[in-house]
């Protein structure tokens, strides 16, 4: 999506990033620039830099970064567009007309907003019709109200092949529109025909309230108990969550994750806003960053089924947050006597849920507890089994000092020393930095193990270090003097450079400061993604620790022109190695 640079400089100018991120995140006076702790990583010190002279922020130590347009796609979990919007609202400015090659991209994203919407209007207004009577009794016998009915937009899905596509065709949208927009199917005899059948409808909306997709609940019959949307062009199911917008809006303590659309419906209506639901899908770790990053005390509380399956699903979504944010405090419902959330409201009322909350257990406790599964600790063998297991679930506790709570608890309960439970915690622990170290010097990267790289954008780097320096050299430069542009442009051209992200940052920049006077980083925040964004943040930030002159920008551009085109043997290089060696290849001329 392209909107004009003239546009993109003034939405950054009206919205300070310093500003911006400050309603976000505490940010502490360092220099000319501000630190932070970095809100995209379980960040203990503050490694995010804000530079107000540039307008941009980076992470060291997981590399975000980017614009004020990156950090409210990211923090947001928005589309590009989504963020201008909401950073053009924020400064009272007016979005212009948008241009160029991606405008077709963007008329079908809107087309199927605008598709989703009517197709919402028309499964709602069935509860209306004689049509929809059965999905008027599911509801009511659900206890569901219908101001929440209202509230949600529910709806029923006609048990008809055509019902939808009728309708819609009447409404100006053609077969071929409903298939992208994933509400029909055309069958291998070429029939357009609509995909929920017979089903009663939950609405699946985005932050901004625009409806992205649908979940359709069977009534009875055959088939599966959920039918989901497919991915569109609006929609991606591994990073949004059913009813995240009324739950944001909360501005919740906690957030709740139940399992089903209707938990989540049934727990609004009893007063807990803070519900949310996975998509038909297993939680992800961007919908766990997601959570974690909007509840003020980070704090979850899973509420899956009672049974065997949800269990094991709480026991996945524990590791899930542990990995997203290992300072999210993840605590588990206990729901005796009835198998889901909307069954315990309706049997005990939502005042004996909030108890339910306040007293769950947290994950260790849990993780213990299912140690104990299919084990009678009254024999020694499977006492001695469980102790096994409860150990290796201790030995992944962070906090000695919680490690320490457990370790006494697990030694008094069943009679064990606890030497040597320390003992056996230390040695699995040893032996798991081990394996880290092992993975680490075998050439695996710091991401493997968490789950940051600085590679993964651009994997040339490390095969060309000494011509990526260069490279990178000549971008911050340009980005800091874009008025030298066309001497440097006539000496090197972007099929000179080596590696291939550089190449492309090398021809934006070529593009844009060619063809506008407001050359900025947002400039490029709708050309790139925000992992390729951050490595452009990170080469204009190291660039602050050396100088870069005239003479400097000689000697890159003949490293860059002097590639043999052989991979390089050197390895990493820092700024201080690289500097020294091209004084080297200076003298030796």
């Amino acid at each position: 999506m392209r909107y004009s640079d003239e546009f993109l400089y003034n939405l950054r100018q009206n919205n300070p990033i310093e500003e911006v991120m400050s309603s976000y995140v505490h940010l502490k006076k360092q220099g000319r620039n501000y630190a932070c702790v970095c809100p995209f990583h379980a960040d203990k010190n503050p490694s995010c830099v804000v530079y107000t002279d540039t307008s941009s922020y980076y992470c060291f130590g997981c590399h975000a970064g980017g614009d004020v347009i990156t950090f409210i796609k990211e923090i947001e979990n928005m589309e590009f567009d989504e963020a201008v919007k909401l950073l053009a609202d924020r400064a009272g400015m007016i979005i212009p007309e948008r241009a160029g090659e991606d405008v077709s991209k963007a008329y079908k994203k809107a087309r199927i907003l605008e598709i989703n919407r009517e197709a919402a209007n028309f499964y709602y207004l069935m509860l209306s019709k004689k049509e929809g009577i059965k999905g008027v009794m599911y509801f009511k016998q659900r206890e569901i109200k219908p101001e929440t009915v209202k509230k949600y937009g529910l709806g029923y899905a006609p048990d008809s092949w055509s019902a939808l596509r009728d309708y819609m065709n009447s409404k100006g949208f053609s077969d071929e529109e409903l298939i992208e927009a994933r509400l029909c199917q055309r069958s291998e005899k070429g029939t357009v025909y609509d995909i929920f059948r017979d089903r009663v409808i939950f609405p699946i909306s985005d932050v901004s309230k625009n409806v992205i997709a649908f979940g359709g609940r069977i009534i009875d019959g055959s088939g599966p108990k959920y039918l989901n949307s497919p991915e569109t062009y609006v929609f991606n199911k591994s990073k949004n969550l059913f009813s995240f917008h009324f739950a944001k809006k909360s501005k919740p303590e906690r957030i709740i994750l139940a399992e089903g659309y209707m938990d989540v419906v049934a727990l609004n209506q009893a007063g807990f806003e803070n519900a949310v639901a996975t998509l038909g899908t297993a939680l992800t770790i961007e919908q766990a960053t997601l959570i974690a990053r909007n509840t003020s005390k980070k704090e979850v509380v899973v509420a899956y089924d009672s049974d065997g399956a949800g269990r094991a699903a709480a026991h996945r979504a524990i590791k899930i947050f542990a990995e997203a944010d290992p300072d999210v405090t993840v605590r588990i419902l206990d729901m005796q006597g009835a198998k889901d959330p909307d069954e315990y409201i309706r049997k005990f009322g939502e005042i004996r849920f909030k108890l339910l909350i306040e007293n769950s257990q947290d994950a260790i406790h849990f993780e213990l507890e299912k140690c104990k599964e299919n084990l009678d600790l009254s024999k020694e063998a499977d006492k001695a089994k469980f102790l096994k297991k409860a150990i290796y679930v201790l030995s992944e506790i962070p906090s000695p000092v919680d490690r320490e709570v457990y370790v006494s608890k697990i030694s008094e309960e069943h009679n064990i020393s606890k030497d040597v439970i320390v003992s056996q915690i230390t040695r699995i622990i040893a032996s798991r930095k081990k394996a880290e170290k092992d993975l680490k010097w075998s050439g695996i990267t710091a991401r493997t193990i968490n789950h940051f790289s600085s590679d993964d954008v651009n994997p040339d780097a490390k095969k060309y270090p000494k011509e990526n320096k260069a490279e990178c050299g000549i971008l911050a430069y340009l980005f800091e003097n874009p008025e030298r542009f066309k001497d440097i442009y006539e000496r090197i051209k972007p099929e000179d450079f080596i590696t291939s992200f550089n190449k492309k940052v090398y021809s934006v920049f070529a593009d844009r400061i060619q063809s506008t006077e407001y050359f900025t980083l947002s400039s490029l925040a709708d050309e790139f993604s925000g992992a390729e964004m951050g490595k452009i943040s990170e080469i204009m930030a190291k660039s602050q620790d050396i100088t870069i002159n005239e003479n400097a920008i000689n000697d890159f551009i003949n490293v860059i022109l002097s590639h043999t085109g052989n991979v390089s043997e050197i390895g990493d290089l820092t700024d201080d190695d690289f500097l020294t060696m091209v004084e080297k290849m200076k003298n030796n001329k």
